[in-house]
Parts: C-alpha cells; structure tokens; sequence
C-alpha cells in the first residue's frame, strides 16, 4: 500500500536480542530507546523508509518466546478432583502468563497507534505460533490492523535489510500444527503422569508424593536407552575362530586378513587350518589399485550439530543449541535449527568465504579460505533434506577471538566455520592397493591407503583418512611362503551403551521430538532422574551403578502436574565421554509397559513418530488440527485404559525392578 500518509509500524522479534539488532541494521543505529513495564523489554522507535510502504515511523519490540499457555479450566487443575482419564476430554483454554502480562500490554498499547503490524519471531514452526499470540495482542489494540512477517534466517545486515522489504503472510497451517501439538502435550502429558504417579506414589520405596511424570517425546527417548541397556546386560559372548597369516618382504611386515572373518564351530576351522597348512605356499590371485575418495561433509543440519558437538567438542546437545543460538543472536552465524543440508543455488558462498580470510582473530582458517578463493572452491554437496524455511547452518560474520570470550560459543562457532569451509572443498582423494591370496583353498587379503590430496581434511580436523603402511611389492600369479599362519580365537563383545550422538541419531530417524526439542527431551529424562549419564570408560559396571543408584524419582514438571524442585544430577555433563543408562524407575515403566501394551507401547516410537507426521500432513493442508487431536487421543486412550485394567500387573513389573 502506497500512501503520502506517515505510518506507524510495529515491529515483533521473538527474542530482545534480535529485536536491538534489527533496530540497528534498520536504522544505522540511530534510534531512541523507551522502557516498558517489562524489564528484560525494550521499545526501538526510528524511521525507515521500507519500498513497499515508503517512509515510516517504526517501533520495534520483543517479546520472550511463548507468552499464553494452555491449561485445564479450574475444575480439573486439582488432582484430587477428577479421574485423571477426564482429561483427556478435559475443556482446556489460553491464558497470558502472569509473568508476562506486561508483554502482552506493551503490544496491545504500540499497535493503537499502528497501521501496521510486522512480525519477526523465528522462522520455524514454533515462530508462527508465537506470531499469532502476538497478532491477537495487536488486535486488542486495533481491530483493523495489517500483518505481515518477515522471512529471516540470520541477523547480518544484508539479509535483514532484505528481509524487512519482503514481507510475507504467517503460517497458518504451521501455527496449526504447534496448537495440535500443544493440546496433545498436555492432555496426554498431564493424564499419564496423575495416573502413574498416584498408582505408584508411596510404595516400593517412592515417597508419598512421588511425581513420575510422562512425555510423549520423553518416554521413547527413554525406551531407546533401556532397550540399549537390556541388550548389553542380557549379551551373552560367544567364542570365535578364525586364521591370519602374516608376511614379511622387503623389511615390512604385512597381516593379511581371511576372507570367512571369523566361524563359531572350531572344528571347522581346525581342519580347513590344516588343510592350508599342506599348502606348499601362498599364490597372489591379484593386486588391484582403485583411487579412494573420502567425501567432505553435507552443509551442516541442527541434528548433525548436536551429533558432532557431542562427539567432537564433548558438550551435550543443551550446550551446543545454547552456544549456537547465542551467536545467532550475535550476529556471527545463521539461524541454528534447519533440517536443511543443501545450499540454494543464488546463496553466494565466496562472500560468506571472503570474510574468513584475513583471520585477525587467528583462528587458523584464514589461508585456506584464501586458497578456496584462489581457484580451490568446489560447490558443496547436496544431501536430501529442505525445509524450505531456512539455508544450513553457516557462518554469516567473521568473529575475532575477543569478540567471543565464552568458551562453548568459541567451539561452535570454530566447528561451523570449519565445516563450512570444508563443505566448499574439494574430496579428498588417495589410492588404495589390495593383495588377494590363496592359501589352500582359503583366500585371504590386505589392502593399504595412500593419500595423495588431504584437500578438505586440512582444514577439518575431525574427520581422519591416513596413510596406512604401504604393502610391499606383489605380482599377480607369483608365490610365497607364509612367514606365520595361525589359527586364534576371541569372544564376541556386548554393544556400547548409548552415547549422546547415538540417542540423537535413534530420535532422528524415528521420528521423536523435532531438530529443536531433542537436546530438551534429553535433558528432561535425566532431570527426571529416569537416566544417568556416566563415563564412558565405566562400560562394564556403568548400567549396575546408575540402574541402582536410588530409584529414580522422576522429578520435574509435567504438564497439568504439580510442580517440584527439579533435579539436574547428570543432566548437564553429558557429552563425547559419556553414556546413557537407565535408573530402577526408568527400566521398571518401560518394561511395564512394553508388557502390557506391548503392540503400542509408550516407550516405543510409533505413536510419536505418527503424531508427528501428522504435524507435517497439518502443515501440508492434508489434514485438519481437529482430526489430528481426534486421533492421537483415541490411540493414547486406548493405552492407558489397557495398562488401567491390568494396573496389578503395571504394579507387579515396577515393584521387581524398583526394589531390586
């Protein structure tokens, strides 16, 4: 709209952070700041001349996340006043919280004035619902208020300049999708943890007023951990055979591995042993040399971060998203939560490179990401996931070391721009040479890597491809004697106990939680004391330890439950050299449940990951937010009343776990 007439605009960000920098990108950093009646808020007032609705007087403001939440209505607040089954029908209404009243306010009194309300809350699911909790704020102000949204994905300049001359329309269906979400979270939530709590509460050694509390996303994460558990404690090694023959020529002495691996029945082995023996020497089948690629990592996704901040820079997911948001907010990297492992084709990747070269800050980069420019550049992969909602995550400002004085957020921002500059490298690129033998009537083989060109490697250090040692001189047809043949033996080994990028990894591919409430999810299972992270190198008494250490009281908040005093044991140290093991209370409710309900059990995926795709299918328009309610109530209906009818039995498994 075109109009000779100055108008107010309101701007909304979702965080004060990005709401001050925006304020500056768009006024040059010449604006008055106003206090409101919240503390942690500000109000931004300058003028921009926007190219679609000319010059204008703008305020730009904030809010802090959510500010309504949903809960019952009084009548079924109190668990001593209804079946914990109502509430699953249960009428349930939007209330501000109280905390943030004067949030609500200041949006409802800037919008009097304002012709035009300009939302720039996150771009991702979750942003679109905060968007229209701050849309009904306006209205309460003015009625006939315009809104628009604006389409970010990090704070640079540039990008922010562009974005605020491109408004868009909200989300509807993805706003949808959040309230579905909402409601589900907290009926299913609220009715499990009243109904486990108050049929365990007071025995087995559970105080009087335990809160065992449920999640939907929680207890699958937990199942993955206890299905881990179970397989370690129940290994039972078997032991193995197998052959190695070993060559010296030419000073250097070679393994060569047989082509069975291995075989359970040592009789078997002893005689095809004896058989190689009466060989009268080794025949080279063939050397074969193949070039050997090892390829530069896909653009970096939410989930991959989490994964290699744990594996690389031993922090657990929590203090990676925590790091990552704070340097969006900083302006250094884009927005840190995309499913997204693809660049699109216009995102001009030199300029992002070009910022990284001079390297005052003496991160060690800046010479390669000169050479990238000077001919080495190589476009990056493309993997097979797009949101279409925000590029992978990269570094968008180059950080000098003083400018980021806290440790984590100097680890991050180090593993995304080496990651970035390494997904615009080359392959690295080697040769490998196999010798295939014949020894009797058995084959076996060696193979050795030469590396030629490291490429990508020189500037990612967490990724190893070395040389390994060269295998001598072999011609095809030619024989030998063995130096050594020996028949040996091992024992099969139990599976690790889950680490953080393996739990990660399960959550992904089964659909648990979003690339935005993993680290969550994880973190509540442990404050809820139904796992304990320990030390890697405690493998073989790590799961005795933590599955006996008290009984695991499930503390925390569930939703609709009362409140108490949260614990952290173990819910922040968690990282590369950490494991996951259950407590008694959290093998006891997954086995319990596996038991009772075990075609669709709570601790299993499949629930979960439905509703979750039937979150994708609102946004997508397929379905609608009432038949996605519907559903999901009807299936977790259906489980609670199978394990209410068998509570004695629920009873019977928690009890043998929990005292034992």
């Amino acid at each position: 709209m075109v109009s000779t007439m100055v108008q107010k605009v309101l701007c909304v960000a979702e965080k004060s952070s990005v709401a001050k920098a925006v304020a500056g990108h768009l006024s040059g950093g010449r604006f008055t700041t106003r206090n409101t009646t919240n503390k942690y808020i500000k109000n931004y007032d300058f003028e921009y001349r926007f190219s679609q609705w000319n010059s204008c007087q703008v305020t730009m403001t904030a809010v802090q996340g959510h500010t309504e939440e949903l809960d019952f209505t009084d009548r079924f607040r109190k668990w001593s006043d209804c079946d914990p089954f109502e509430l699953f029908d249960a009428p349930v209404n939007k209330t501000i919280d109280k905390s943030k009243q004067s949030i609500a306010d200041n949006i409802q009194r800037e919008a009097r004035g304002a012709t035009i309300l300009f939302i720039w809350t996150d771009c991702d699911r979750e942003g679109e619902y905060i968007g229209t909790e701050v849309r009904s704020f306006a209205r309460r102000g003015n009625a006939s208020i315009q809104i628009r949204r604006a389409q970010f994905s990090n704070i640079e300049r540039t990008h922010i300049i562009r974005a605020a001359n491109n408004p868009k329309d909200l989300d509807e269906r993805q706003a949808l999708a959040v309230a579905a979400r909402m409601e589900l979270d907290l009926r299913i939530g609220a009715a499990l943890t009243r109904f486990q709590s108050l049929r365990l509460q007071g025995r087995y050694g559970l105080t009087p007023d335990a809160l065992i509390s449920y999640g939907s996303c929680q207890f699958p994460t937990l199942g993955f951990v206890v299905d881990r558990y179970m397989r370690v404690k129940n290994f039972v090694p078997e032991t193995f055979w197998y052959l190695k023959l070993v060559h010296t020529r030419d000073d250097i002495t070679t393994t060569f591995n047989w082509d069975r691996s291995r075989l359970f029945d040592r009789m078997t082995v002893v005689l095809l042993f004896e058989s190689c023996l009466a060989s009268p020497g080794a025949l080279v089948k063939s050397v074969t040399r193949k070039p050997a690629r090892k390829y530069k990592p896909l653009p970096l996704t939410t989930v991959e971060l989490q994964k290699q901040g744990s594996r690389f820079l031993g922090m657990n997911s929590q203090r990676v998203m925590k790091a990552a948001e704070a340097l969006y907010t900083s302006g250094f990297i884009s927005y840190p939560r995309t499913e997204t492992d693809q660049y699109d084709q216009n995102i001009d990747l030199k300029a992002l490179i070009v910022k990284q070269k001079d390297d005052t800050g003496g991160w060690g980069w800046g010479a390669y990401a000169g050479n990238l420019l000077n001919g080495e550049f190589e476009q990056p992969r493309r993997g097979k996931h797009n949101d279409k909602a925000h590029p992978p995550i990269h570094p968008v400002a180059y950080a000098a070391g003083s400018a980021l004085s806290d440790g984590d957020q100097r680890k991050v921002y180090e593993f995304v721009v080496r990651h970035f500059l390494a997904c615009c490298s080359k392959d690295a690129l080697g040769e490998t040479t196999t010798v295939s033998l014949e020894y009797g009537d058995e084959g076996f083989h060696a193979s050795g890597l030469t590396v030629i060109e490291r490429n990508y490697l020189e500037v990612y250090p967490w990724d190893r491809w070395e040389s390994s040692q060269l295998l001598p001189q072999y011609r095809e047809g030619e024989r030998f004697v063995p130096t050594e043949v020996t028949m040996q033996d091992g024992k099969t080994t139990a599976p690790g106990f889950l680490t953080e990028p393996e739990l990660i990894a399960l959550m992904d591919a089964n659909g648990i939680g979003t690339d935005a409430t993993m680290a969550e999810h994880i973190d509540k299972i442990q404050v809820r004391e139904y796992v304990f992270s320990v030390p890697k190198n405690s493998r073989g008494s790590a799961g005795a330890a933590a599955a006996g250490r008290g009984s695991g009281r499930g503390r925390g908040r569930g939703r609709g439950a009362k409140a108490t005093t949260g614990s952290t044991r173990g819910g922040g140290n968690s990282g590369g050299n950490n494991v996951f093991v259950p407590s008694n209370l959290g093998v006891a409710l997954v086995e319990a449940y596996d038991l009772i309900a075990s075609d669709m059990s709570l601790s299993k995926p499949f629930l979960r990951k439905e509703m979750e795709l039937n979150m994708k299918k609102i946004c997508n328009g397929e379905l609608s937010k009432e038949h996605v309610i519907h559903q999901s109530l009807e299936q977790y209906r259906e489980v609670y009343m199978k394990v209410s009818q068998r509570i004695e039995t629920f009873r019977q498994v928690c009890s043998r776990y929990i005292q034992s």
